[in-house]
This record gives structure tokens, sequence and C-alpha cells, in this order.
């Protein structure tokens, strides 16, 4: 038998706004993205249970929170854990958008005369300034071409992940117990950890390396590369994956302190706890 049709159907959250994303849909792994004719993805406001899931602290540190509410609120989106890292600020912000409006409050202190003062940020303008790298570039070295792509959101987060537990093991090492020989051994352990991760960053970073021979994409092989290669080259690919990921972060606001009247850049952090947290 079928269910009678909610009455209340037409009264269900609606689209606030439509989003093309700055990859064009590239790098996202078949079936994760259903994208329109016209690329613009409608963005749903968030829901009671969206802003309940950013309360769980857990859900919120390995990223469930983050992929449950994308996938709520872009259901064009099918699996968030594959969204290239070019276009998560786009996301994010469009649902910020979607569930609370444009404005958001940024705190700063002003460097020149010490003066603390909060000011209203047009999302609309962020929005717009979000754009792909240009990843059709490739580095040659020594004979090799290296061709690369965003981090996915989920390789994304289990690096950040691993990272802030080596960092918090190195944090808590002054007040440990044990001697001196004993935490300078811990150190050593997750220094070594730390290096692993960051050639792990790379190797989620690098889409292909072509040989004269070969064309290679099997994580593995280049890891085991990096691992083996020139110290001159291993810096050359890390400096340019590592160029790439910046170029699409956020920019520093350029803000004219209203004590002084000097002008100072403030850094816009897209902290999901508390950028999603306004508006409670």
């Amino acid at each position: 038998m079928n269910q009678s049709l909610n009455p209340l159907q037409q009264f269900f959250r609606q689209p606030k706004l439509y989003v093309q994303l700055p990859s064009g849909g590239q790098f996202w792994p078949e079936g994760s993205l259903d994208i329109p004719p016209n690329n613009e993805l409608p963005v749903y406001p968030m829901t009671a249970i969206d802003e309940i899931s950013y309360r769980t602290p857990d859900a919120l540190f390995n990223g469930a929170a983050v992929v449950n509410v994308i996938q709520s609120c872009m259901p064009n989106i099918k699996n968030a854990w594959s969204i290239p890292a070019v276009d998560l600020n786009t996301i994010l912000v469009a649902i910020r958008i979607a569930s609370y409006g444009k404005e958001v409050e940024i705190d700063s202190h002003c460097p020149h005369c010490e003066e603390d003062n909060t000011y209203a940020l047009d999302l609309g303008h962020v929005l717009d300034q979000f754009i792909a790298p240009d990843y059709t570039k490739s580095l040659s070295q020594n004979g090799i071409e290296i061709f690369f792509r965003p981090m996915s959101y989920e390789h994304q987060s289990q690096i950040n992940i691993a990272q802030f537990e080596q960092q918090q093991i190195v944090a808590k090492l002054p007040a440990a117990e044990g001697s001196e020989a004993e935490k300078n051994k811990i150190i050593a352990i997750a220094l070594e950890s730390i290096t692993k991760i960051t050639i792990q960053a790379i190797v989620c970073s690098i889409q292909t390396i072509r040989t004269p021979s070969a064309l290679v994409t099997d994580p593995t092989h280049i890891e085991e590369f990096l691992l083996n290669c020139d110290r001159s080259v291993y810096s050359e690919i890390r400096n340019s994956a590592v160029a790439l990921r910046s170029a699409d972060e956020l920019k520093p606001l350029k803000i004219t302190c209203p004590s002084c009247t000097k002008e100072f850049e403030q850094p816009l952090e897209l902290d999901t706890a508390s950028f999603f947290g306004i508006g409670y």
C-alpha cells in the first residue's frame, strides 16, 4: 500500500542558492557527484538534525559531521568524503550562507593600536573569490613528469587527525613522567611519524608520474619513489604540491582599523566547528 502524501511536503526546505564548483566536477570519483546540465548545484539550509550533529565533538573531529551535513544540504553530492580540496571551501561557505545568511561577524585585533573590533563580512564576496588552481601544469624532473591533483576531504581529514595526534604526544611530554632519554625516544618516534604523514600527503596530491616507459598511478609505487628519490627532486615535488594546495586557501581580509585608520591583514579561517556554530 502506498503511503499517503504528506500535506506538509510543500513546506519542506527549498534551495536557497545555487553554486558552481571551482573544479567543474573534475577529480570527483565516478558516482560521487551528480552535476546538473547547467553545472549549478542547489544548496539547502541546514536542518535541526544537521545542527545537532555539529555539537558532537567526535563527529566533528573525524569529519563525519561535516560529511553528513554536506550530503544533507547538497543532495547532488553523493559521497562527501570524495570532495576535492579545491571545492571544499565553496561548499562550506555556500551551506553557511543558505543556513544563516551572507553576513558573518569577524573579530579582529589591530596590530598597530592593539584595538579589538568586530566586522561584518559578506560571505557572498568570499564565495566569489574561490577558483581552482591549474592542475593541468606538470613538473618535469630528471626525465619524469609529475601530474598533481587536489587531495580528497577523506585523505585531508585522515592526515589532519594523524598530525594532531602526534603533535599532542609531543606537547604533553614535558609534564609526563619518565627520563629524558625516554622522552627523547618518544619525540624521535613522533617526528618520524610526522615525516611519514607529510610523505603521505604528497602521495595523495600526485595523480600520475610519467616516465619514458610507464605511466605510474599506484600510490605504493609513488610513495616508494618519494622515499628514495634525490633530496632536490623531492623538494621540488613537495613545493609544487604545497603551492597548489595554498592557491585555493582563503585569502586574508584587508581591514582598516576605525581607531587608528591603518590597514592590516586579518586571516580568515574556515574552522567548521566555530564557522557553523554561529547562529545557534
